[in-house]
């Protein structure tokens, strides 16, 4: 039987419509507005976008369920490209150590994955999940990483893969080559048992559609690093890299070179390295709420990238125990504040190129005729004002494969 449900007369429906490749240069700048726009659904899947005159006249449109936009901005979930959901808590790493917030609260997430229970990872994640949710996030990457021994990471991994298909997406990547574990004594033997015992099981066992690697100076260098990803790569795994965050390493360039899906961080690019992701089909994943955590003073050089005509996507960097963010309209506004990033080409980067880079371009981060219908609907009436809103959730309600699955909610004023 099917179900329909029409999202009826949005005072701007944004449908990013375009190639089915991530944007770069004016195609960035393209969000496809339609005034007084709607959107029909059959089956959780988007069937007909367009003017609500020629929508709301469908055949399947009259005994559609209607949710009245009217007023207000619709506009593709949110691709959150790249997180750390499991994690520590805040309060076990603040408690152990002093209140700097440079410090490097690694061993402490590692010793809290390894001895918590499963159950208790995936409560904390439903419980993130829920909260990104809440602030347009429909869609999000999601890495291990943090207990770095065979059966914590395997932990992390069946906990995330667990997670995809509820109120939003999840994508698993396997950070194994994160940062070197205690048990092991020089990066080269770490790296050799990664490829001999961990990424073949991660591929038998399909707990993750990507692996990923820190190319910096607390993680791996780039030599390093070329048997995980030519393994990952043999393995048909797709590629991630983090680089060139708080200095130029050379990981950038080794990203386009083994054909990375992405490379993010990338606050201490060169010259160089723009030019080569431009010329790449590796997407610029740019992390500009990382500055809060206090370990990076710039924020990554997104108008030379795009001026030059690289991809790129915008994403949290979301930990559980240092200062972050659940939410993309925030990094929007960041990136429109302090990285000269247009109100169109963060929206871009935060949807459909966020899409591109974990794999899903074809199923989420637009909103096209027989993709998954993941939308939201915004507490503005012009897509601009998306970036004013610092810190503010405008987010009405949200809506994954056609399901209302988050609806802001009154005030409860008690009488005094």
């Amino acid at each position: 039987m099917k179900r329909s449900v029409l999202v009826r007369g949005a005072r701007q429906l944004l449908t990013l419509h375009g190639p089915s490749i991530p944007r770069r240069g004016e195609a960035l700048r393209s969000i496809g507005v339609i005034e007084d726009g709607s959107v029909l659904i059959v089956n959780g899947i988007i069937a007909h976008v367009g003017s609500t005159r020629r929508v709301e006249n469908l055949a399947e449109a009259r005994s559609a369920e209607e949710i009245n936009a009217a007023g207000r901005v619709v506009m593709p979930g949110f691709v959150d490209s790249h997180t750390h959901l499991v994690g520590a808590p805040a309060r076990v790493v603040q408690r152990q150590r002093s209140s700097s917030l440079t410090l490097d609260a690694l061993p402490l997430a590692m010793q809290y994955i390894r001895n918590t229970p499963a159950a208790t990872l995936d409560f904390q994640a439903r419980r993130y999940l829920e909260l990104l949710l809440r602030h347009g996030t429909t869609t999000v990457e999601a890495k291990s990483g943090y207990g770095l021994n065979a059966s914590a990471e395997f932990k992390t991994l069946r906990v995330l893969t667990a997670l995809d298909g509820g109120v939003t997406a999840v994508i698993p990547t396997f950070f194994g080559a994160h940062v070197l574990p205690p048990e092991f004594a020089s990066a080269d033997e770490y790296v050799g048992w990664l490829c001999a015992e961990l990424l073949p099981r991660v591929r038998e066992r399909k707990l993750a559609a990507f692996v990923d690697v820190l190319c910096d100076p607390s993680g791996f260098t780039a030599q390093q690093v070329r048997p995980y990803l030519d393994t990952a790569r043999r393995l048909g795994l797709g590629v991630k890299i983090h680089a060139d965050q708080s200095m130029c390493t050379g990981g950038t360039r080794l990203a386009v070179e083994f054909g990375a899906v992405s490379a993010a961080g990338l606050n201490a690019l060169e010259e160089e390295d723009i030019a080569t992701l431009a010329r790449s089909g590796t997407i610029a994943t740019l992390l500009p709420g990382t500055i809060h955590e206090g370990s990076f003073n710039r924020y990554p050089p997104a108008r030379q990238l795009i001026d030059r005509g690289a991809a790129v996507a915008l994403a949290t960097a979301f930990k559980p125990w240092s200062p972050s963010t659940f939410s993309m309209q925030m990094i929007v506004s960041l990136a429109c504040s302090h990285m000269n990033m247009s109100p169109e080409e963060a929206i871009s980067a935060a949807t459909i190129n966020g899409a591109h880079a974990v794999g899903r371009g074809g199923r989420c981060g637009s909103l096209e005729y027989r993709k998954d219908a993941d939308l939201l609907i915004l507490d503005v009436s012009d897509y601009r004002e998306i970036p004013m809103h610092f810190g503010c959730n405008i987010v009405a309600m949200a809506l994954r494969k056609g399901h209302v699955v988050y609806r802001e909610g009154a005030l409860t004023c008690g009488g005094g």
